[in-house]
């Protein structure tokens, strides 16, 4: 990976020694998407690992408008001296990958978040061919002059997005996740107007100010998945004042990110109760997890004896539609709910369920740097990170088939370094 300095803002134990791309779902039915950290490797090391340069301003080029076609935007950036990059990536609808070679210049770009929608164009918004990835993890190769922040040989990872406007209000409080203008990971638009590439490659140049230092003691190919789905309960968690301890913190769905919910919850030192939909993952929730209590929502008896009025917050990971009414009768009066998924269907909120008790329902979408930063540096410290299934590249279309079944505990890490070029 390779990060560049901005250019108008200053802003350990069993370490894998390999790059890990994870797979992770983010948005309603969306899939758990591969997120690697790509960056060169020497082909007689031992076991490759994932490098990353940092460029400074003086090396950060302009990009071809996105009115462009994919080849001359291609042709455009190999003239502009970028770097040569081979990752898998889908070039139709059907989302199905395969080997690509392409381009990547010192950017700090990438506008829109891929996941199985990105892939399978169920948006509109695919821009071909699409390279996923927004959860990366990886070792710094090259860095720029001019950069000050990180040198080759650190531990380092890139999320959900890689630039905002840095001048907006949004951004001048620390909140560049809120930005208008900022610009995601993966099949994104930079402000030149080329395409991003993620993760699903050798390589990627990112600039210092969204790169992130992963602490000492984490393990790769569970920590990437930190990056997205991590961030994006510990934020609200923090920001709710929900992580005392004592309090009592409802987790709706075991997924993704329900799971790490739970992780951070019960490192806060809080009683937590997981609920959902189904009653099989009571031993999981509990006696793998940690977990307090179970309920089962589809239980309107159980959740009424068991948990009324007994909460101080939920978080609710549920991409499904799913009814929310009887998830705020177990918050205690001004408790307060924030929800990380996003159903496809809008949710209802009668006025009953919230006034009289003063509660609150609150959205989030994962986090800034700093709050990024911070949860890496809490994860490193009690020992978190996520439950995966590591995988070779070519195994990907397989996995990808396995996640729209909903087939994966809980993530899906794809070891790049060690499989990207046999795979090819």
């Amino acid at each position: 990976m390779t990060t560049t300095k901005p250019p108008h803002a200053e802003h350990g134990g069993n370490r894998v020694p390999r790059a890990a791309a994870v797979m992770s779902h983010h948005f309603h039915a969306l899939i758990r998407n591969p997120f690697l950290l790509s960056v060169p490797f020497s082909p007689g090391a031992a076991a490759p690992s994932l490098g990353v340069s940092v460029a400074s301003p003086s090396r950060a080029l302009r990009l071809p408008r996105a009115r462009a076609s994919v080849e001359k935007r291609e042709q455009a950036m190999e003239e502009q001296g970028g770097v040569a990059a081979l990752g898998w990536a889908a070039r139709d609808a059907t989302g199905v990958l395969s080997p690509y070679n392409f381009s990547r210049r010192c950017s700090t770009a990438g506008s829109a978040t891929f996941d199985l929608h990105i892939i399978k164009n169920d948006w509109g918004n695919a821009m071909y061919p699409v390279v996923p990835g927004h959860e990366i993890v990886g070792v710094v190769t090259d860095v720029a002059p001019g950069v000050t922040k990180f040198k080759a040989g650190d531990t380092v990872g890139v999320g959900y997005f890689v630039d905002s406007c840095r001048s907006c209000d949004t951004c001048s409080k620390g909140y560049e996740n809120y930005c208008a203008g900022v610009v995601l990971t993966s099949n994104g638009v930079v402000h030149g107007g080329a395409a991003t590439k993620g993760g699903f490659s050798d390589v990627i140049v990112v600039d210092e100010h969204y790169v992130l230092r992963v602490p000492e003691g984490l393990q790769l190919e569970r920590t990437a998945p930190l990056l997205c789905a991590g961030v994006t309960v510990y934020s609200p968690m923090m920001r709710h004042g929900l992580n005392e301890p004592g309090k009592h913190l409802g987790v709706v769905g075991l997924g993704g990110l329900g799971h790490v919910a739970v992780k951070f919850g019960k490192a806060f030192g809080m009683k937590v109760t997981v609920i959902s939909t189904s009653p099989s993952k009571r031993d999981e929730a509990i006696d793998h997890l940690g977990a307090d209590e179970f309920l089962v929502s589809r239980d309107a008896e159980q959740m009424k004896q068991a948990a009324t009025a007994t909460m101080d917050g939920i978080i609710d990971t549920v991409s499904a539609w799913h009814p929310i009414t009887p998830l705020l009768a177990l918050l205690k009066p001004l408790g307060q709910m924030v929800v990380v998924g996003v159903p496809n269907k809008p949710l209802e909120l009668p006025v009953y369920a919230i006034v009289p008790g003063g509660k609150g329902v609150a959205g989030n979408s994962v986090g800034s740097v700093g709050d990024c930063q911070a949860m890496l540096e809490f994860a490193g410290k009690h020992g978190i990170g996520a439950e995966v299934e590591v995988i070779k590249m070519d195994y990907v279309n397989t996995a990808i088939e396995r996640l729209e079944k909903n087939d994966v505990r809980y993530r899906f890490v794809i070891d790049v370094a060690g499989s990207l070029g046999s795979a090819a």
